[in-house]
């Protein structure tokens, strides 16, 4: 594959949809009594699912497709025994300066939106200097640090997904679009953030490595809209042609992944749980605040030997050392410069010298981190610290990994145990009681309220937001009263 060739697929999120699953996808419409007047593909490529569309609703009287790939719709009109079909209106057209609009309020009939909109995010575009992107806005409404640290990264198709959401709002209609599974689900939050009419929703998982040679979680999304509705639920399909299926939903505007199963534990449940997880210190500049201690010296990042006080060096545990139990001694350190958001760092040369020429002489690097949120802070700052960070004792979950393994982790050598920003954690002064909550964690009650919450096909399924949920309270008033009784 040429480097054009490569670009030109990465930055069109060039997923073909094969005929057979095209044909599939189709199949599934019609058995969902989906009948449509006019049928739209927004990005149709060379056309594979505009003609199994067309073959499995004869009865529509109009089959618009717009692409921006020339090449694609001068392989498209070759076909020439296709066009003889009248209903065919193909152009060529930008998505992101299209009139949609116009378009939309022509088609007054019952309307189809299908396709298989870019797989690739806003940020894999920038990377390749694409210029095949929506206007820059944070239209998902994040808010402070998470619009700064990297929430306002996205897919393409979520982006392209909403704009046909809105064009179908107020009317009946449906949309079938192949993306990915956790695409399908930011697209119900949109809908129900909004409060905007949805008649029904489903997911059918699709085999992705099979059809795309994409090792991702990916699905059709089904839509059904009118201007009434407002149903916000989505049933999940382990197939095309499974029967079988679970139901997602909201609780207390959280989404919830088997909102039935949930349903029987939702007394667990709390707005405002009175627990609070932390997640670990962000400092986006590991070569200079990470080392491995070796023979009594500290490496760096960079492989140097570095002479340091050790009154700023902590524990650290990385994500990976708590999934998987790594916790009982470490030789990775990390430099802590605050003991809480926005403290002086000046403090520092006065009583560890050693450390601040250090910090002085990795100034380049830590002066150049990209983020927002280290430019009105003091020079050096982290993140991710307060009191709760110096706390002896600690039970820690990583966010990246598939499985809810608590871990208990007292202090190393006298000194808190430290996490990277990829783990959660809970701190405490009392062993006792760390030891009491880690119990609770482990219970059966506990493992069945979070498995019928997390996504676990999502890069980070495991949140704080989800963490919090649980009435640790009131599952030790249940857990240990019963217990208690028993004995």
């Amino acid at each position: 594959m040429n480097s054009k060739y490569r670009k030109t697929k990465l930055e069109y999120g060039d997923f073909q949809t094969p005929p057979a699953l095209a044909e599939m996808v189709c199949r599934k419409l019609v058995e969902l009594d989906v009948n449509p007047n006019t049928i739209i593909e927004p990005t149709c490529g060379v056309g594979n699912f505009i003609q199994a569309a067309a073959r499995s609703f004869p009865s529509a009287a109009k089959i618009i497709g717009v692409e921006i790939n020339q090449n694609y719709l001068t392989e498209f009109r070759k076909n020439k025994q296709l066009f003889q079909d009248n209903r065919y209106d193909i152009w060529h057209g930008d998505f992101f300066q299209f009139d949609w609009d116009s378009l939309v309020s022509k088609c007054t009939d019952r309307l189809l939106v299908l396709g298989n909109f870019p797989w690739v995010t806003n940020s894999q575009q920038g990377t390749i200097h694409s210029e095949n992107l929506p206007k820059k806005n944070n239209f998902q409404s994040h808010k402070g640090l998470d619009a700064l640290t990297g929430k306002s990264n996205f897919d393409i198709s979520e982006w392209m997904l909403i704009k046909a959401v809105q064009w179908l709002q107020n009317r009946d209609a449906d949309l079938a679009m192949l993306c990915k599974t956790s695409t399908a689900r930011k697209i119900l939050n949109y809908i129900h953030s909004q409060k905007l009419y949805l008649a029904d929703c489903a997911t059918y998982t699709i085999d992705a490595k099979k059809y795309f040679d994409a090792n991702v979680d990916a699905c059709l999304l089904y839509c059904k809209f009118d201007a009434h509705s407002q149903n916000y639920f989505c049933d999940v399909f382990n197939s095309l042609e499974n029967s079988d299926s679970y139901r997602i939903g909201y609780h207390n505007n959280l989404l919830i992944k088997d909102i039935d199963y949930f349903n029987k534990l939702s007394n667990l449940y709390a707005v405002n749980s009175g627990t609070k997880w932390r997640s670990g210190v962000k400092h986006d500049c590991s070569g200079v605040m990470e080392f491995r201690k070796i023979d009594n010296l500290f490496v760096n990042g960079f492989g140097e030997n570095v002479q340091l006080e050790e009154t700023y060096l902590f524990p650290l545990f990385k994500g990976s050392d708590v999934a998987q139990n790594r916790i009982n001694a470490t030789d990775r350190y990390i430099l802590v410069t605050q003991k809480f958001i926005g403290e002086s760092t000046e403090t520092i040369k006065t009583i560890a010298p050693q450390t601040w020429r250090y910090l002085e002489n990795c100034g380049q690097y830590l002066d150049n981190r990209k983020s927002k949120i280290y430019q009105k802070n003091p020079r050096f700052s982290i993140f991710g610290v307060g009191d709760y960070t110096f706390k002896p004792w600690k039970i820690a979950i990583c966010g990246l990994y598939k499985k809810l393994d608590f871990r208990l982790i007292g202090e190393i050598a006298n000194k808190p145990a430290i996490f990277d920003d990829t783990v959660y954690f809970l701190s405490f002064d009392s062993e006792r009681v760390a030891r009491q909550t880690f119990e609770l964690l482990n219970s059966p009650a506990a493992i069945n309220f979070y498995s019928a919450i997390v996504f676990w096909d999502e890069k980070r399924p495991i949140k704080s937001s989800i963490l919090n949920c649980l009435n640790l309270a009131l599952l030790a008033d249940s857990e240990f009263v019963t217990a208690d009784a028993r004995r």
